[in-house]
């Protein structure tokens, strides 16, 4: 059976604009839907996971960074959201010195995965959502997740940073944490009256087969709208086909781990 220490997820591309940011934020929210207690790890010093909840840059003193340096402990950077079972712990620009300011640590890859061990097993699911950079604060994430979600947008530079995305991760798994898999690809704002949409769709599929999820996460205004009200887009537009695609994901993941526990 997989533990719940076992789903520690993280979300990243070194690319920005690619909907990483979006799908931790609903997918987190969906799977928080299925009755499912998940924490979203707010690792992008931009804070836009947290704005996404409406937390405002005020009320983010007790944040990832000070948790990391040890200035609090991780149970008092938690926040519950408006969403039940779903908590976070936000961020705030001061992560952004953390690169340097752990240059000379030792164990710095593992500062992430050392505080999470201490509540990892109070969630179902744990999501990190990852700077747009393979920076000291990704390689954290990655080296404290058991899996990892590429979001991809379908357009036609995604290919190139796919490559350089999936050795940063086999690197990490020969030199830091041998357990991490790539949990699925994504295809994120698909539109289906472009053709290189379609292009780019086929060569991923063709490329990594079945490590692509089957849900697509369409171009939706919707989802587009939802953060600047401080709402996922599964509470601003529950109908919509945004909503919709990521409630699709939610399952598809969940089917995962269904069909691994019966093989096991």
């Amino acid at each position: 059976m997989i533990k719940k220490s076992d789903k520690i997820i993280a979300v990243a591309n070194q690319k920005g604009g690619v909907g990483k940011t979006t799908t931790v934020v609903n997918l987190a929210t969906a799977m928080a839907a299925c009755d499912k207690k998940t924490l979203i790890i707010d690792a992008d010093p931009q804070g836009n996971a947290s704005t996404g909840f409406g937390i405002k840059y005020n009320e983010r003193d007790k944040d990832l960074y000070s948790i990391i340096c040890g200035k609090i402990n991780i149970n008092t950077g938690i926040k519950s959201t408006m969403i039940p079972k779903l908590d976070i712990i936000p961020t705030s620009p001061d992560l952004s010195a953390l690169e340097q300011e752990l240059v000379h640590i030792e164990e710095r890859e593992y500062k992430i995965r050392n505080i999470l061990d201490q509540i990892k097993d109070n969630y179902d699911y744990i999501f990190l959502d990852c700077p747009p950079s393979l920076g000291l604060v990704t390689l954290n994430a990655l080296c404290a997740a058991k899996s990892l979600i590429i979001p991809l947008q379908t357009e036609f530079y995604a290919l190139e940073g796919l490559s350089q995305l999936i050795k940063t991760l086999e690197s990490i798994k020969g030199n830091f944490n041998k357990d991490i898999i790539l949990q699925g690809i994504l295809l994120t704002m698909y539109d289906k009256r472009n053709k290189i949409c379609e292009m780019v769709s086929n060569d991923v599929k063709n490329h990594f087969s079945n490590k692509v999820f089957k849900t697509v996460i369409p171009r939706n205004v919707r989802v587009s709208e939802a953060p600047s009200y401080g709402q996922p887009v599964l509470m601003y537009d529950i109908s919509c086909p945004g909503s919709q695609a990521y409630a699709s994901l939610a399952g598809e993941i969940i089917n995962q781990e269904t069909n691994y526990n019966e093989k096991k």
